[in-house]
């Protein structure tokens, strides 16, 4: 319950990126249409902040911010070094890292474009190359074209993925998991014996509950802490995280609830549990980002909770609190109403063991 999920996100964490605050979320596709663009490729290229992917034309490039597996784009057309151009700069309107990005690409352009108007002056005037940088002030740099792009959030990679989707898979894993215990608590006659002392049914559902829930929010806790202090994970306003691991802490609490009031045995509660968590993290997102899979299999995952918190939980460190209020609302409803029908049937089955 406590080692395996930091295993899995050390593992696939390194495999999709590594730390979360190394760069790799800024990814800048580029179109390069003319044949003399390789000087200012080299440059984006050697940017500390850009990871560069070439892109065959712009409707690609297109696709690709809108789907998220790139966070800008930019178009390098024919005579690039000839002179100050405007160049095609795509991006989601209202991303974050798109605003860095685009900063990044003006200083990048700015200085290519200085430069290169400072050579060409320098050259006319028979100046030598180490009086270049002295007319680079002098000169216009190459500017872009903004362009805006309708799509999806940022796809976020490395840690700043798989933390919150170890947290989400692994919380809803181990609260159905140990629901047996609550088939056993009925077999062996535990959950009688309490209520023939002076304990209303409702207290020993409270307990149980509580318990379960206390487990599951210990868990999820523990994860936002380590990751962040060993990985650099940055999950957003605290409040906000509070806020979608209670929420969802609520809906693993209350599927452990029905299992423990549906299955026969204590063996068959706790093999239903890790395979059902399983599908419903494939669905949801644990196990690949949502924006890489089809609209179709995406609408399906949203009819589970999963999908729901990894929304929440990837939209808080670019949108706050504000971003997550629909998935949080989503999971509270879920939730309640999970936990509400478990509730029934649990106390269903406990006092036909009086």
């Amino acid at each position: 319950m406590v080692i395996l999920p930091f295993v899995i996100i050390v593992v696939v964490g390194l495999a999709l990126g590594g730390h979360a605050g190394d760069g790799q979320r800024l990814r800048l596709g580029l179109v390069v249409e003319g044949a003399g663009s390789g000087e200012l490729v080299a440059r984006f290229a050697e940017h500390p902040e850009l990871t560069v992917v070439r892109v065959a034309g712009v409707a690609e490039l297109r696709r690709q911010i809108g789907q998220g597996s790139l966070v800008a784009g930019l178009v390098l057309p024919e005579g690039v070094g000839d002179g100050a151009v405007r160049l095609p700069f795509y991006l989601v309107d209202g991303s974050g890292e798109a605003a860095v990005v685009r900063n990044n690409v003006h200083a990048v352009l700015g200085r290519y474009g200085a430069l290169a108007g400072a050579e060409r002056m320098a050259g006319r005037l028979g100046a030598s190359p180490a009086q270049v940088d002295l007319v680079v002030a002098r000169t216009d740099p190459i500017f872009s074209d903004v362009r805006v792009v309708p799509g999806a959030e940022t796809l976020r990679l490395g840690f700043a993925y798989t933390a919150p989707a170890n947290l989400v898979l692994f919380t809803f894993i181990n609260s159905a998991a140990v629901a047996g215990a609550l088939v056993e608590t009925r077999r062996l006659g535990i959950s009688r014996r309490s209520l023939a002392a002076p304990v209303r049914p409702w207290v020993l559902l409270a307990g149980e509950v509580l318990s379960r829930y206390v487990i599951a929010l210990l868990q999820a806790l523990l994860v936002v802490v380590v990751t962040a202090l060993l990985f650099g994970v940055e999950w957003g306003p605290p409040a906000g995280v509070l806020l979608v691991v209670a929420a969802f802490c609520l809906v693993s609490t209350g599927v452990a609830m029905l299992v423990g009031g549906l299955a026969g045995t204590g063996m068959q509660a706790a093999a239903l549990g890790p395979p059902i968590g399983i599908v419903l993290g494939m669905l949801g997102g644990c196990m690949w980002p949502l924006l890489i899979v089809p609209p179709l299999l995406r609408d399906a995952g949203h009819v589970f909770p999963h999908a729901w918190a990894m929304d929440a939980l990837l939209a808080l460190p670019q949108r706050g609190l504000d971003g997550a209020m629909t998935p949080v609302a989503v999971l509270l409803a879920m939730g309640v109403a999970v936990t509400a029908v478990s509730l029934h049937l649990f106390r269903r089955s406990v006092l036909r063991t009086r």
